[in-house]
């Protein structure tokens, strides 16, 4: 079975079985009818996934990974806020009338900074302080501008990312204020594996551990069906990941220099409700 189905299954029966729900408050989110999106919520999960093992990757309904793969570079390699340059439509919800999300993800990590080594993005510096300066512990991006959050059209969820050398092998923590299991949990680890996988290979390293610190962890009441059907499943064992090897430039990766061989995964045919 693959070892990110079972760190799933653990997360949402724990947070199913301990978690305390938000049905005496006030909650932003909405339904499509306009009915509160209230959920159950675990505080300050912490998940660890060894890339050298396997890559994780939930089976216990079908993961695009091109698709994810896509909004990632959206952000990280296009450093985009517009969703006219992602292939997808999981950002409509949040555009205005010209497709723009405004000061968010891809809009932080494209703002140049004064450094001693020059004027850099966010991603920048982190390509450069890993070929340049890999014992520093300062390298890091992050998205939560407390200056800017007034004109994002959703705050960062997934806000940072801290990268880490030892010895040969890069490791990366994944910081997230809020995740919803079901619609974003697998699609999150997949993007920031492929990410360390990107930026350790064009930096001359071999991606670890990547470990994802969720605030809020939780599942909304309209999911919870949806979600146990889910984990009563009998995974599939992961697939074998590949990366294009003759790519040595973050900005040359595309969505299809990711592989998975032998992925399979169980078809889900409802539509997934999602909270705006």
């Amino acid at each position: 079975m693959s070892y990110a189905d079972q760190v799933f299954i653990q997360n949402c029966k724990d947070i199913l079985s301990r978690g305390v729900w938000d049905t005496g408050c006030q909650v932003r989110p909405r339904w499509e009818d306009g009915a509160p999106a209230h959920t159950v919520k675990l505080f300050g999960i912490v998940n660890r996934y060894d890339l050298r093992r396997e890559f994780p990757v939930l089976t216990l309904r079908k993961q695009f990974i091109k698709s994810a793969v896509d909004e990632l570079l959206w952000i990280w390699q296009k450093k985009s806020n517009n969703i006219r340059d992602l292939n997808s439509h999981v950002w409509d919800a949040w555009a205005d009338e010209s497709g723009s999300i405004g000061k968010a993800y891809g809009y932080q990590l494209g703002v140049k900074h004064h450094y001693p080594q020059g004027d850099m993005d966010q991603v920048d510096k982190i390509l450069w302080d890993l070929t340049h300066d890999p014992a520093s512990r300062r390298i890091m991006a992050n998205l939560y501008n407390h200056h800017d959050l007034s004109e994002m059209a959703l705050y960062p969820c997934a806000y940072s990312m801290t990268f880490n050398v030892s010895g040969n092998t890069l490791n990366a923590i994944l910081n997230q204020r809020s995740q919803d299991m079901l619609t974003a949990n697998g699609w999150n680890v997949m993007q920031y594996a492929v990410l360390l996988h990107m930026i350790a290979q064009v930096t001359g390293f071999e991606a670890g551990e990547l470990v994802h610190v969720i605030a809020d962890c939780h599942i909304y009441d309209r999911h919870v069906p949806v979600v146990e059907e889910l984990i009563a499943r009998t995974p599939f064992d992961a697939p074998k990941f590949s990366l294009d090897r003759s790519v040595t430039n973050f900005y040359a990766f595309t969505p299809d220099s990711v592989h998975l061989e032998g992925y399979r995964a169980h078809p889900l045919d409802q539509k997934i409700p999602v909270a705006v």
